[in-house]
């Protein structure tokens, strides 16, 4: 073996057993700062509508997640301020909010000088990237002390996962930034001419949404607890804690209700009221009556306040099944 092969074989040799005797945890982190190096492309602008005095928003037209729409499926809502632009909700990737800054930058001389996240799934946090790297790292990131736990712990690399799989890694260069300042029910955040005022219910949509009253327009920015012509994911929340949260948020005046999907408008929380007594009082009349899960499924998607909706509301037909089993499970559990 001649002088230059050895030392090949001795330098792919040392490569090999490098590697080989890594710790996991180096490899994974190189393997996560390559992926944060690579970045999936631009989001195509979605224009500022303006919706009261203080109040703008950047609509998103989709339901749902996809390579089309490159995760662009959560409305995003500035506050503009005499002290600054407010955010509440930044987006599904640091694409999503990059566009946003853009949008921001066209239309106002202001910096953004405060991000609010309604709660811990993904398509309402995810931009916060963006708006670090644009604004610094002390720009002040407020949501429920539970939302900030949940996104610190599995709910952040699960939701940043979960977007790049659903839009076959659009969102790839996207970093998990959790809130850090913690707000409660009744809080009130201060900005010049513009006071917020921060709504928490229990459990509703999650166990930790906060609703964002914007005092002088009579605005509400309801997240996910009601939705327009979509119905809410279920999953971690509850059909009765929701009802009730409408009831107390219908209390405060409000006249105008910001949906975090589809638009807004005075009636977002009739619609979804109906939608879920429908659901949810159907299951628990069936439970009564001694019918199973199948039997009730048939008798709410019979009843009027859920039919009526069918027809217009985005992914009705593949998720009413669970919506039903989970309003079910729920019924069943309140009756024992």
């Amino acid at each position: 073996m001649n002088r230059r092969r050895f030392l090949q074989n001795t330098a792919a040799f040392s490569a090999l057993t490098a590697v080989e005797f890594t710790p996991w945890q180096t490899i994974s982190a190189i393997a996560r700062e390559v992926e944060d190096f690579v970045r999936g492309p631009a989001v195509k602008d979605h224009p500022l509508q303006q919706l009261s005095k203080h109040v703008w928003m950047i609509y998103s037209p989709d339901g749902f997640p996809s390579p089309e729409n490159q995760g662009m499926m959560c409305n995003i809502t500035i506050v503009d301020t005499a002290k600054g632009l407010v955010v509440v909700d930044s987006g599904a990737s640091v694409q999503i909010g990059e566009m946003t800054i853009r949008q921001i930058k066209k239309k106002f001389k202001k910096p953004v000088i405060a991000i609010i996240n309604t709660h811990y799934h993904g398509d309402h946090w995810l931009g916060n990237h963006a708006f670090v790297e644009a604004y610094g790292k002390d720009l002040p990131l407020y949501s429920h002390a539970g939302t900030i736990k949940e996104v610190e712990g599995v709910q952040g690399n699960l939701w940043r996962k979960l977007m790049e799989q659903w839009t076959n890694q659009a969102t790839l260069g996207t970093q998990v930034i959790p809130p850090k300042l913690p707000l409660e029910d009744g809080a009130e955040l201060k900005f010049g001419d513009v006071t917020l005022r921060l709504h928490h219910h229990g459990i509703v949509h999650t166990p930790y949404d906060l609703n964002v009253e914007v005092l002088e327009d009579r605005v509400m920015l309801i997240g996910d607890v009601a939705m327009d012509r979509r119905i809410a994911n279920m999953d971690d929340g509850s059909y009765v804690g929701t009802l009730k949260s409408y009831e107390r948020l219908e209390k405060t005046g409000s006249k105008l209700w910001l949906p975090g999907h589809g638009k807004p408008s005075a009636d977002v929380l009739q619609w979804n009221r109906e939608l879920f007594q429908g659901i949810y009082y159907t299951c628990e009349k069936a439970i009564k009556d001694g019918l199973a899960l199948e039997e009730a499924k048939a008798l709410v998607l019979k009843d009027t306040r859920v039919a009526s909706r069918a027809k217009d509301t985005k992914g009705f037909d593949i998720n009413i099944g669970k919506y039903v089993s989970l309003a079910f499970l729920e019924a069943e559990a309140a009756g024992f």
